[in-house]
């Protein structure tokens, strides 16, 4: 069983951009209410679809530079990366449903 990791503005080309399979990325921040409940979904996300695709969690307040460099303007936002590249972008909150289906859609 997995769950989602957290990576760093410092790990994230080695996690997020040099990963062999695709990978989804949540941008949050501790004073978000919207990322707070998206959070345990996005754990069972990592749990269910974890052979598939990786799961990672960023957080905006503690590491600028990869929201800045991908546009991150409002949070939670979710992205797909596959062979380094930006597939998908999602912001904002989804049901399970929503969120399952965006990222099979994506991978």
């Amino acid at each position: 069983m997995s769950s989602s990791q957290k990576v760093s503005d410092s790990n994230f080309e080695a996690e997020v951009l040099q990963a062999s399979g695709p990978v989804v990325v949540d941008f949050w921040a501790e004073w978000c209410g919207p990322c707070k409940a998206m959070g345990p979904l996005v754990d069972e996300l990592a749990t269910s679809m974890g052979e598939k695709v990786k799961v990672v969690k960023i957080n905006i307040d503690e590491n600028p530079n990869a929201p800045t460099k991908y546009g991150v303007r409002g949070i939670p936002t979710f992205m797909v990366f596959k062979d380094g590249k930006l597939v998908d972008t999602k912001v904002g909150s989804m049901s399970k449903g929503q969120l399952t289906d965006w990222v099979s859609a994506n991978i």
